[in-house]
């Protein structure tokens, strides 16, 4: 299984891992941390030596509540950081966007992937995504940002979601991205209710039966904070446990902010699954 981005091909025949580097002031986890491109590139390579895959590099939050901003802020947020890391590491750059003009800067600047949470919805998103030939990420949510837990409502979120990423694919294939290079994510944690997220990841399985690999996305999440009753930085075994069965369940990819330790129980999932310790 490869997901082709670009002149880059990603072998998803064992599962991986993408970082995330938010250089943004008010991410919902580590705002400001990595705001400065001298500490986003060391952050970076610390993430290639741990073994990620992938490194999301996003510049506007996408947290509950959050606003947005102008694409020329996104821009000058992330494109010093992509150039600068795309020329010291090989690594598969992603860009952690909705707007056409910050995929474009981003893509010149290095990155191969547009990782998009309303799942190029936006005009000139997917023509751009056709005529790059990026490896895309179509992420649900219900709503946007900044108000998309204030009632998220579903009659069968696990039908709703597979419905709409299938719909959606099918628009993007129309409009020219291959099918090799497209990702799913269920987006847990994106205008949805405890409930809706645990749903969604039991039910792994049918979203993967849809024939695209999926993305997992569920690292230091609120929902996990809910049912252990642990604060933000007390989630990191929940989190590495949602994973693991991620991927027993299907997931080939596990977006998060804990690469090291997710590596190794990535690995270690897929070793006994797969019958090998390579």
């Amino acid at each position: 299984m490869l997901w082709r981005c670009r002149e880059r091909l990603i072998d998803l025949t064992r599962p991986v891992v993408m970082g995330i580097l938010n250089v943004t002031p008010d991410s919902f986890s580590d705002g400001g941390r990595y705001a400065r491109a001298d500490a986003a590139l060391e952050r970076a390579a610390r993430m290639v030596e741990e073994g990620a895959a992938i490194i999301d590099v996003g510049g506007e939050s996408t947290r509950p509540g959050s606003l947005g901003v102008e694409a020329a802020v996104e821009i000058e947020r992330v494109v010093p950081v992509i150039e600068r890391i795309a020329a010291r590491h090989d690594v598969a750059l992603s860009i952690d966007t909705t707007k056409p003009a910050v995929m474009a800067a981003a893509v010149a600047a290095g990155a191969c992937i547009v990782n998009d949470v309303y799942a190029l919805r936006a005009p000139g998103a997917r023509a751009f995504a056709a005529d790059s030939g990026v490896g895309v990420c179509l992420m649900h949510m219900q709503g946007e940002p900044r108000t998309m837990q204030d009632a998220p409502s579903y009659d069968d979120v696990v039908a709703e979601v597979a419905a709409f990423l299938r719909l959606e694919r099918e628009t993007c294939r129309l409009a020219g991205i291959a099918m090799e290079s497209i990702v799913l994510d269920p987006g847990v944690g994106f205008g949805k209710r405890l409930e809706h997220n645990l749903a969604l990841i039991r039910e792994l399985p049918r979203l993967a039966d849809l024939g695209s690999p999926v993305l997992l996305g569920v690292s230091r999440k609120s929902f996990i904070g809910r049912v252990l009753g642990r604060g933000l930085d007390e989630r990191l075994a929940g989190g590495l446990g949602l994973a693991a069965l991620g991927i027993s369940l299907g997931a080939r990819i596990i977006r998060t902010h804990d690469v090291g330790a997710t590596v190794d129980a990535v690995r270690m999932v897929a070793a006994v699954l797969q019958g090998d310790g390579i």
